[in-house]
């Protein structure tokens, strides 16, 4: 009898373009492609889970809850998520982001001009703790929680003003402003975070599997060429 390999199923929090979103024609995405290569060297089918909670850190509870093997949605290897979860090699570098309604806040050029605002972050996301700095620092005047699938809601909010600027990874905002021309990324590189695909505490066999996978993507070119159609200038290969 022939044993078939379990499926790879893989947590991640839509909408997140674009790392991951759903299409017409399924899910797409940068994780998506990724982990769907992954698989098919792992000789795994794909599923994804998603997940749907409001607060992105919850995600990593659904490893131990055996919701989903292993998590690749855009997320950045931080110490604190080291303590909940097994991470695999980064696969990408990226940075926070600043973007605003220019029309509103036309004086507004990064994080250094954010005095008396407020900025507008996704909860759970590695933005916030950017953001509750400035406030501290006294270089803005409140930070403004979404729930993570409250993007939409949160750009919405810098032309109505519920909130005067948003930061997010690169990607995700150059996304989202393509669509939208009162919107402007007016500063990237606020911070240097490395993001990777992450498996639950002691699950090393499954975490070098991928790590094989994925230098093998990388490797060939694969990996870069993926940054490159989908994460544009707003990340790069680990050096």
């Amino acid at each position: 009898m022939v044993r078939t390999a379990p499926v790879l199923r893989v947590g991640a929090a839509l909408p997140d373009p674009p790392f991951e979103f759903m299409t017409e024609d399924g899910p797409a995405g940068f994780d998506i492609t990724l982990m769907k290569l992954i698989a098919e060297i792992l000789g795994r089918k794909w599923q994804l889970v998603p997940y749907e909670g409001a607060d992105f850190n919850g995600i990593f509870a659904g490893l131990d809850d055996d919701n989903y093997d292993c998590i690749a949605s855009g997320t950045t290897v931080t110490p604190g998520r080291r303590k909940i979860a097994d991470f695999c090699a980064p696969y990408a570098v990226s940075g926070q982001s600043l973007v605003v309604d220019v029309r509103r806040h036309p004086n507004v050029h990064g994080i250094a001009d954010l005095k008396g605002l407020v900025i507008g972050v996704q909860q759970g996301n590695t933005s916030q703790p950017v953001a509750d700095r400035l406030v501290a620092e006294h270089r803005a005047a409140r930070v403004r929680v979404y729930a993570y699938l409250e993007i939409e809601r949160a750009l919405d909010d810098l032309t109505s003003g519920g909130c005067d600027a948003f930061m997010k990874l690169a990607p995700v905002t150059a996304w989202f402003v393509r669509d939208r021309p009162k919107l402007k990324v007016v500063e990237t590189g606020i911070t240097v975070e490395r993001l990777g695909i992450c498996v639950r505490h002691g699950n090393t066999a499954l975490r070098n599997a991928i790590d094989k996978a994925q230098a093998v993507l990388t490797a060939d070119g694969t990996l870069a060429a993926l940054i490159r159609q989908w994460l544009g200038a707003g990340a790069t290969l680990p050096a």
